[in-house]
């Protein structure tokens, strides 16, 4: 099987740019789910909720 997708360029860059603290709590599978689906893992979500850009106040 050849899995030919690829990473959400904004959310690869977004993940290069937290902190390396935060960086080091963050799990591959939390990180490829983050990259390569629509969806944000709760966990994730909660370790860099501070460094997303909110659209709604």
């Amino acid at each position: 099987m050849t899995d030919k997708r690829k990473p959400d360029p904004t959310r690869v860059a977004l993940l290069r740019s937290l902190p390396v603290e935060v960086k080091e709590t963050i799990t591959g599978e939390e990180a490829e789910l983050f990259m390569f689906s629509n969806e944000i893992p709760e966990s994730l979500f909660l370790k860099i909720k501070d460094y997303l850009e909110e659209s709604d106040d």
